[in-house]
Order: C-alpha cells, then structure tokens, then sequence
C-alpha cells in the first residue's frame, strides 16, 4: 500500500502530495489521518508528514515511510483540506491546528504544580523565521525542529521541548544566542483547574422569556438537526443561565459540548459557573495562557473521553471532542474568534462546519450582534425564511435596570478650562462613589502614557526605525516603545532635527489615566488591568481577584475590562475618549465603537444598585455613541446598515485583502501589479470591484514595507478557485522576498 502525504513545511510549492510505501508492519496502523516521519530531500533526513490518501500503487520509486506518531480522522483530514482552500493556505498548516499540543509520550515526566520554571518563547518574528529557514540560512534540522515547535506552543519549558522534540538542551541555548528565542521565568500549573472548587449550585428558574429561547433550541436537540441561533439578549439578561441549561440537556442524552468565548472572557467568574453546575472533571479548558504540558494534558484528556465540554477561544474547536450535541459561541460579535495568522479561518465557520456535520444546534450569544449575524437572523428569503433563527431577551434576569449613561462633550469642558482627562461629571460622580463605598471602572482604551512624543518647535515626531508608525511613552520605565515589533529607546528630551528642548507628549493612555486619578483621589486604591500588567500567568485573574474581594476603589484598564465581568458593586463606570475606536481605518468603526460602549456599560448596575456611565467624547452627535447611551441596539443596527447597503460592504458583500510585505520596495510593487492584472482580467467585473495596489496605511513594520490590494464582491466557489490559482502561479515565479497573504473579511485593514 502507498501513503499520499503532505510535508509539514510551509513553503508554498511544497503543498502537494508525495508518494511514501507503507511498510508491512504498519499497515494495520497507518491511515488516512495519521503523522509519519519519512525520508525527505537529498540528505533522507526524517521529515514530519501526514497521510491525506491511500492507494494501492505508485507510478513513482517510493521511499518507505519510517514511523508512525499520531492518527487523526477521516473528518479532519477533511476539513484541513476545506480550511486550505477556503483560507489560501497549505494543508499542513490546517492539520497543525488539530494536532495533541507537543507530541504523546508515555514517559512524559510526572506533574509539577505550582512550580517557576523557564519558559521558551519566540522573539523573532515568526514570517522572519519562516523566510530564514526557507532561503536557506538556517540550516540545523534540530534548530528548525525547535523553532517549528515554539511556533506552535510557545511558553514550553526546556525539558518539554527536550522531550518532545527529541534536541538537546544545548540546541535552544544557540538558539537564544543567536536572538530566535528567549527564555522567561513564570509561574506554571499542568491542571489549568487545580485547586478551583466551587460549591455545587442547582439550574435556576428561567424568565418566560429564557423558557422560549430554551424550548426552540431544545427542540432542535431533540430532532437532531443542525440549525443556527441567535440568542440577542442586553447585559446580564441572562444568557449564561440558558447556556448551562442547554448543555445540561445535551448531557443527559449522552452527548458532548463545545463552548467557546473570546480570550479576554475567560474569567475566573465565568468557569466558576460552569465548575459549579457540572463539576471540573466534566469540563476541559483550552487557551493560550496554559502552557504547553497543561494543554497536552487537557487534549488528552478530550480524546480519551473523560471531559465532555470543553471551554475555550478560539482554537478550541479543534479539540478532538465526538458526538457534539452543541455548540455555544458567546459574545460571538468578538473580533478574537478571528485569526490574524495562517491560517486566517473564522472558528464561527469551523462551528458551521461541525455543527451540520454532527446534527446539532450552533448557538451564537451576544448583546451586540456582528452585523452580518444580525442581517442573517432578521432579512427573510422568498419563503419568510431567515439563516439564523433569532432568540430574543429584552429584560435583565434578576430585574436590575439598565443604567443611566450621559454623554460629555469634551469640547464644552475645555471651553469651560477643564484640561484635566476627567470631565467635571465624571469626577463628582467618582468623587461620590467614594463616598459611598461603591467601586468605579475607568475604560480607555490605549495603553501606555502618552500617544506620541512631538516637538513643538519643528514638528519632529519620534517614530520606530523599523515601523512607519510614533512610538509609545511609557512612563513607568521612562521607555518609547514601538507596539508592533517591540522596538524600544530611551525618552527622548531634546528634538534630533531643530535642538529643541519643546518636546512634548500628545495623547493619553492608561498609565497617565492611573496618574491622574492619584492626583486627583490620593485617598482612593486602584488598580490597573492592560496588556503590561498581564504579562505573567494568573495575573488577569489575580487583578479581578483583587478588585473585587479587596474591594478596590478604582479599575483602571483597555477593553479587558468590559467582556463578561460581573461585580455587584460597581455602580460607575466612566469611557475616558470614546473617539479612539471611531478614528480607525476601517468601515466597522462605528459597529466597534458601539459594541465595546455597550459592553462596558453593561458592567454597571447589575445587582439592585442604580448603575450610572459617564461617556466622555468630542463627538457628541455621532450616532453609535448616541445610540450606546439609549443601549439601542436595533436603532444603531437600521441607521448602521443603510449605510452598508448604500456603501456596498459587508453583509451586502465580502471584503478580501490581498496583503503584501517585502523588504525590497521594488519587488513588492511589481508582484503587487502583476496580481492586480490578474484578477483584473479574471474576475467578474460585475460581481467583483478591484482597487488597485496601494502602500497600507502603516507601510512599513519590521522594516519591510507592506502594500494592499481591496476586492469588494460576494466570495464564491469560482472566485476562490481564481484566486488560489493566482496565488499559485505567482509563486512560481521568480519572488526573491515577497510574502503574500490572502484574507476575506479580515479584522485589522491596516
């Protein structure tokens, strides 16, 4: 028998298959699915592969495959093939995802908990790894094995990546000399569950308006069918609740469950709910603050059936859970569930998939739909038909009343000489909290101390030399730092350019914010939650931890302080500029601008105290603000997609971004011309518009530059085929250093 495999390598032309004879002994063993190691190139150096077909013969001299290491099934294999396609990638890079974290090792060494270890992470770029390896100038086998692993499980220590890798520890250490990787000191558990007991609580009684939503899915459970849902409820109506009761449903007839939640949601709160309702041995968790060996543990733990829900971002609905009876996307408009790497799949598509392919129900929860979702519940075919059934809950679950929002127009506070970053309300309303023991959230959502550093004199802003982008003051450390490729100098205290000594700082960020309120409150205690404070493992949890049962006077964070948090006793929650979301380049501005609004309103209020948010912006009149303050959100959603319609984007289209980077400027613009001339010719124009090459607004990151070409139109089976097709051939040619990448409906437009 003969095994048609693909390497696991990411080059491009090395996304097809070989022919390897399977021997006899591993006949009974090897199937489609399953991880080989076989002889690859000119030195017959063991190469990992996996098996994608079977036949009877070869019309090649085949080499035999040398090991077997680990099955998937028929279904993933599947499936990889379908995200290849879909996502214009290799198939190898689809497997990845579905692979047990590091490799099955019965020797694996026992257990340590609660124990600091060295962790190994990348701290070159990872597509600079890539290029390095595949133009040849690393050349180790055992260095690429290390760096192919840390790519996909960073955070390992030196001992998983001995074990698992088959390197010695010396390997790693020329690798840290050399700058791929870096070796830091954190705190690690192998059970993401250890110690976390919660006393058993019983289901609750349900609103009418929970009963209704629970009936129609339950339904659906009992006919074993796939259908979507959208469960649209406001803040704290209660979603949860008819999560847990659903899943309890699809246990007691023997089936198993997918719940998945943006990264930044899963709080300690969250799976105490669910820890409590169906005990941690039913439950596995998978995200990427576990490290490696708790991930392997909990993978394992999936596959030999012993969890029957897992919760996770993301990459969890890769786990290898059988017979789902449901899954649960929440807060399913989050932007996470998105990836921004290869692969660049939707993991509310990867649902879609499983769901129908298991019969069961896809149920996607959020106060603030995505747009095209709600487009999908609510626009009826020819036949009063919609895509996704909506299910409705208008009133929060324990009676508790929205809050009050106000808005401030911080152009009439500085008319008035307020310069401070607090408006006059929002500082009695602080000042008045106080008083009252009550806590405050404080959201802004930019880290760091100042914007950008400028010089009054001549203009001179301080940007990285790597990025065309300002660099960040951070106080704390008196650091510049570049946020996208971690460049960093010392302040700068005269300008470069003019002499000056009229440097100044432009903006505001969470550091500053922190400043400020100890300036202003010296007697209050605070507390600051951003992407530098939760550096270290636990340290999310330890933060809210400490908010809520110290009893902290002030939380002062980004966006992680808005999604899923419940504290009864907060009663003020204060947006410091609610313009930083609207001045993006992107045509989701204001979509973005009003959910994360509504998101951290709905974190004041939620016991039987009055709730109360101050939004403080310079525009006042803009309608997603407006309609955050009413927490309105089928007002915000007609006005928002009369503009879409109007303007042809999504639901009314696709948006697919064709991203080049390169460090030679002239290669990337004749590859840029060469793809715009293909499509041009080759796609409908009257299905498809495509703009012409341009530099992206930040052009430059890690000192390559970086141009984009926008196809606006309806993504079809044909235009897919066209473009993976452009993508091939494009790669055949003579490209020395430019990378491409295709993304439809991408995030991040810049």
């Amino acid at each position: 028998m003969v095994a048609e495999v693909i390497i696991n390598r990411g080059a491009k032309k090395l996304n097809r298959t070989f022919d390897y004879n399977i021997p006899k002994e591993l006949e009974e063993l090897i199937l489609v699915g399953s991880k080989v190691l076989v002889p690859f190139g000119n030195g017959g150096k063991l190469t990992e592969a996996f098996v994608v077909g079977i036949k009877e013969t070869s019309t090649f001299e085949v080499k035999d495959i040398a090991k077997l290491e680990e099955n998937l099934s028929n279904k993933q294999i599947a499936l990889a093939k379908w995200m290849a396609k879909r996502y214009f990638c290799n198939v190898s890079d689809c497997i990845k995802l579905m692979l047990t974290p590091g490799t099955r090792n019965k020797n694996k060494e026992k257990r340590i908990q609660d124990k600091t270890i060295n962790c190994v992470y990348l701290k070159k770029d990872r597509e600079e790894i890539e290029f390095e390896i595949e133009i040849g100038k690393l050349k180790s086998e055992k260095q690429k094995r290390v760096l192919s692993f840390i790519k996909d499980n960073e955070g390992a220590t030196v001992p998983e990546i001995e074990m698992f890798t088959d390197c010695a520890r010396g390997i790693v250490n020329t690798l840290v000399k050399n700058g791929y990787l870096e070796i830091v000191e954190k705190k690690v558990e192998r059970n993401p569950l250890l110690g976390r007991d919660c006393e058993k609580t019983d289901k609750l009684k349900l609103t009418e308006e929970q009963e209704i939503a629970y009936k129609s899915v339950e339904e659906t459970i009992d006919k074993e069918e796939y259908k979507q849902f959208l469960l649209y409820g406001v803040t704290g109506s209660g979603k949860t609740e008819v999560y847990l009761q659903l899943i309890e449903k699809v246990l007691t007839i023997g089936k198993n469950a997918i719940v998945l939640v943006p990264e930044i949601s899963l709080t300690p709160q969250m799976l105490d709910r669910f820890i409590s309702r169906f005990g941690k041995e039913e439950i596995a968790i998978l995200h990427s603050k576990l490290s490696i060996g708790e991930r392997h543990d909990e993978w394992e733990r999936i596959r030999e059936k012993k969890a029957r829900i897992v919760i996770g971002a993301r990459s969890a609905i890769f786990a290898p859970i059988e017979n789902i009876g449901i899954i649960i996307i929440d807060e399913e408009h989050d932007s996470s569930y998105k990836s921004e790497t290869n692969p660049r799949y939707h993991a509310k598509e990867i649902a879609k998939v499983l769901a129908k392919e298991n019969q069961a129900p896809l149920v996607l929860g959020s106060a603030t739909p995505d747009m095209t979702t709600f487009y999908n519940a609510t626009n009826e075919d020819e036949f009063g038909n919609t895509k996704i059934k909506l299910l409705t809950l208008t009133k929060r679950a324990n009676q508790s009343l929205l809050p009050k929002v106000e808005i401030i127009d911080l152009k009439q506070e500085l008319a008035n000489g307020n310069r401070s970053m607090l408006s006059m309300e929002l500082y009695n309303s602080i000042e008045e909290n106080l008083k009252q023991k009550r806590q405050t959230i404080l959201f802004l959502n930019r880290r760091g101390y100042s914007t950008f550093i400028m010089c009054r004199n001549c203009g001179y802003t301080v940007k990285c030399p790597n990025c065309n982008i300002s660099m960040t003051y951070h106080s704390y450390e008196r650091k510049l730092k570049c946020h996208y490729c971690g460049h960093e100098e010392n302040v700068v205290t005269i300008c470069p350019e003019c002499h000056s000594d009229k440097i100044r700082y432009f903006g505001t960020g969470t550091q500053k914010l922190e400043q400020e309120i100890h300036k202003q409150f010296p007697e209050a205690s605070t507390i600051r939650m951003d992407i530098d404070t939760v550096t270290k493992k636990n340290s999310h949890e330890h933060i809210l931890n400490t908010f809520k049962n110290e009893n902290i006077d002030i939380l002062i964070g980004t966006q992680m302080v808005v999604k899923g948090h419940h504290f009864p006793n907060v009663t003020l929650v204060g947006v410091i500029a609610a313009d930083s979301s609207l001045n993006i380049d992107d045509y989701r501005a204001n979509e973005r601008t009003f959910q994360i609004l509504t998101q951290v309103a709905g974190r004041a209020g939620r016991e039987n105290l009055p709730g109360k948010v101050v939004i403080q912006t310079y525009n006042p009149d803009n309608f997603s603000i407006i309609c955050a303050q009413k927490q309105n959100y089928d007002l915000f959603y007609e006005t928002e997609i009369a503009l879409r319609e109007q303007l042809k984007y999504p639901p009314f289209c696709d948006i697919i971004l064709i991203g080049l980077n390169s460090y030679q400027e002239a290669e990337i613009k004749n590859v840029s011309s060469k793809i715009y001339q293909y499509l041009e010719k080759r796609l409908n124009k009257e299905e498809f518009k495509v703009l012409r090459p341009m530099p992206c607004p930040i052009d430059k990151i890690q000192n390559r530059y970086r141009w984009r070409i926008i196809i606006k139109g309806k993504m079809t089976e044909e235009a897919n085929e066209i473009l993976n097709v452009c993508l091939k051939e494009i790669y055949q040619e003579n490209i020395k250093d430019t990378r491409i990448a295709i993304d439809i409906n991408p995030n991040n437009m810049s």
